[in-house]
């Protein structure tokens, strides 16, 4: 019975206990004996699973900014968009609105082009109708740029890439 739990506990080890098993498994077998032979075949079957086979120690990992946000509420516009010291695109979109969801997409892939220098607010008009009718949405999807709390520039429809990069390069000033 205990080798059946030791055995379960060897096999349900998170990784980062595997790398620890040779030690482990090394005292299992010098301290206990009368261990019966099926425990110490897998504590050698883990053994397999050493620091030197298992994932690597370090990890490549590149730090990813994302290009955009979601409004949760008219305070949270307020502090990310109005208050941004950088231009913001403002995407009102609904999740029923076909065009949003081709435009969106390919609004954050020409945000992402220009490295930091413009972020992108999404907004959607079913949770936050007030934001909407305050800045005169009346069809989606709707893009409006800000720089400095001041509505700069606006779009209504889907544009194709080459119309949204030429119209982000013109919101950050380039």
């Amino acid at each position: 019975m205990a080798h059946r739990l030791l055995a379960r506990r060897v096999w349900t080890l998170p990784v980062k206990d595997i790398r620890c098993l040779p030690t482990f498994s090394a005292a299992i077998a010098s301290s206990s004996s009368s261990l019966s032979t099926t425990v110490r075949s897998t504590a050698s079957r883990v053994s397999f699973l050493s620091a030197s086979r298992t994932l690597p120690r370090t990890f490549q990992y590149t730090a990813r900014r994302e290009v955009s946000f979601n409004i949760q509420d008219t305070e949270d516009f307020t502090e990310r968009v109005i208050n941004s010291q950088l231009p913001v695109l403002i995407d009102f979109h609904a999740q029923w609105c076909g065009p949003c969801k081709i435009l969106g997409p390919r609004l954050e892939k020409a945000v992402a082009k220009q490295k930091g220098r413009v972020t992108m607010a999404k907004v959607d008009i079913d949770d936050h109708t007030d934001l909407a009718i305050e800045y005169g949405v009346s069809a989606v999807p709707t893009v409006i740029a800000m720089r400095g709390g001041d509505v700069v520039d606006q779009f209504v429809g889907i544009k194709d890439d080459d119309e949204l990069d030429s119209f982000v390069s013109k919101v950050i000033g380039q």
